[in-house]
Protein backbone atom coordinates (compact mmCIF):
# COMPACT_ATOMS: atom_id res chain seq x y z
CA UNK A 1 0.00 0.00 0.00
CA UNK A 2 0.86 3.20 -0.83
CA UNK A 3 2.43 6.04 2.49
CA UNK A 4 0.24 8.77 0.27
CA UNK A 5 -3.13 6.90 0.48
CA UNK A 6 -3.03 4.83 3.23
CA UNK A 7 -6.95 2.69 2.28
CA UNK A 8 -5.50 2.56 -1.50
CA UNK A 9 -4.08 -0.76 -2.49
CA UNK A 10 -1.41 -0.68 -4.87
CA UNK A 11 -0.58 -2.72 -7.92
CA UNK A 12 -3.98 -4.13 -10.22
CA UNK A 13 -5.95 -2.89 -7.50
CA UNK A 14 -4.63 0.32 -7.39
CA UNK A 15 -8.35 2.18 -8.76
CA UNK A 16 -9.88 0.06 -5.74
CA UNK A 17 -9.73 0.19 -2.08
CA UNK A 18 -11.93 -1.51 0.55
CA UNK A 19 -13.00 1.79 1.87
CA UNK A 20 -14.39 2.57 -1.39
CA UNK A 21 -16.29 -0.28 -2.14
CA UNK A 22 -17.79 -0.39 1.54
CA UNK A 23 -18.59 3.28 1.04
CA UNK A 24 -20.33 3.19 -1.97
CA UNK A 25 -22.18 -0.28 -0.49
CA UNK A 26 -23.42 1.54 2.69
CA UNK A 27 -24.77 4.76 0.58
CA UNK A 28 -26.45 2.23 -1.87
CA UNK A 29 -28.08 0.66 1.72
CA UNK A 30 -29.08 4.12 3.12
CA UNK A 31 -30.58 5.07 0.01
CA UNK A 32 -32.42 2.20 -0.33
CA UNK A 33 -34.08 2.62 3.40
CA UNK A 34 -35.15 5.49 2.56
CA UNK A 35 -37.23 6.49 5.75
CA UNK A 36 -37.26 2.89 7.05
CA UNK A 37 -35.80 3.53 11.01
CA UNK A 38 -32.59 1.83 11.59
CA UNK A 39 -31.30 1.87 15.67
CA UNK A 40 -27.61 0.35 14.98
CA UNK A 41 -26.27 0.63 11.69
CA UNK A 42 -23.18 0.19 13.06
CA UNK A 43 -23.64 -2.93 14.63
CA UNK A 44 -25.03 -4.39 11.94
CA UNK A 45 -22.37 -3.48 9.72
CA UNK A 46 -19.89 -5.27 11.75
CA UNK A 47 -22.08 -8.04 12.09
CA UNK A 48 -22.21 -8.66 8.71
CA UNK A 49 -18.60 -7.81 6.98
CA UNK A 50 -16.88 -9.57 9.68
CA UNK A 51 -17.65 -13.08 9.35
CA UNK A 52 -17.83 -12.30 5.28
CA UNK A 53 -13.85 -11.17 6.32
CA UNK A 54 -12.99 -14.20 8.12
CA UNK A 55 -14.73 -16.93 5.74
CA UNK A 56 -13.21 -15.30 2.58
CA UNK A 57 -9.55 -15.17 4.20
CA UNK A 58 -10.05 -18.48 5.65
CA UNK A 59 -10.72 -19.34 2.40
CA UNK A 60 -7.44 -17.64 0.33
CA UNK A 61 -5.03 -19.29 3.18
CA UNK A 62 -7.25 -22.80 2.58
CA UNK A 63 -8.46 -23.04 6.02
CA UNK A 64 -5.00 -22.32 7.93
CA UNK A 65 -5.20 -20.64 11.32
CA UNK A 66 -1.34 -19.83 11.44
CA UNK A 67 -1.55 -17.89 8.35
CA UNK A 68 -4.72 -16.46 8.48
CA UNK A 69 -4.12 -14.24 11.66
CA UNK A 70 -1.04 -13.31 10.35
CA UNK A 71 -2.93 -12.03 7.02
CA UNK A 72 -5.20 -10.18 9.59
CA UNK A 73 -3.03 -9.08 12.09
CA UNK A 74 -4.80 -10.81 15.27
CA UNK A 75 -3.50 -13.51 17.70
CA UNK A 76 -4.67 -17.34 16.57
CA UNK A 77 -6.26 -17.24 19.59
CA UNK A 78 -8.26 -14.14 18.73
CA UNK A 79 -9.24 -15.82 15.30
CA UNK A 80 -10.17 -18.37 16.83
CA UNK A 81 -12.49 -17.19 18.79
CA UNK A 82 -14.04 -14.76 16.09
CA UNK A 83 -14.59 -17.69 14.16
CA UNK A 84 -16.55 -19.52 16.92
CA UNK A 85 -18.54 -16.15 17.52
CA UNK A 86 -19.84 -16.72 13.94
CA UNK A 87 -20.29 -20.57 13.69
CA UNK A 88 -17.33 -20.86 11.56
CA UNK A 89 -15.31 -23.36 13.05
Amino acid sequence: MSRDSPDKASGPLDQVSISSAVSATIGDYLRLLEDEPVNNLYGMVLDQVEPALLRQVMAHVDQNQSKASLLLGVSRGTLRSKLSKHGLL
